[in-house]
């Protein structure tokens, strides 16, 4: 299937633009978009929280792990940088959810 630049779609891309909009009337509809909605860009979402609970630990109470350097570096600097490298994950997993959604529910940029 092609779309509107002429390019192959993703097989994902493929079912998710030949189903009807989701049924939100209903309970089960609901609660099906949301169990779907969870389950796109997981990975980076995933990644990005661990990345994100690390560095705040680390950035929070490093002397409570008994950790006062690591590799030469101050645990502070460390976690600041895992907070930091979480960031580009989260808004990835973020962008790739409101596309699917547009996509999902049938609107398109401009409406």
């Amino acid at each position: 299937m092609l779309d509107r630049i002429g390019a192959k779609r993703h097989k994902v891309q493929h079912l998710m633009f030949d189903m009807p909009p989701p049924d939100l009337t209903t309970k089960a509809g609901r609660k099906a978009f949301r169990h779907e909605m969870r389950m796109v860009a997981v990975r980076p979402r995933r990644w990005g929280l661990w990345l994100l609970t690390a560095g705040f630990v680390l950035l929070l109470a490093p002397s409570a792990f008994d950790v006062h350097a690591i590799f030469g570096w101050s645990p502070s600097v460390i976690g600041t940088l895992l907070m930091l490298a979480a960031l580009p994950l989260l808004t990835v997993g973020a962008l790739r959810r409101r596309a699917y959604m547009r996509g999902r529910t049938g609107r398109r940029k401009g409406e």
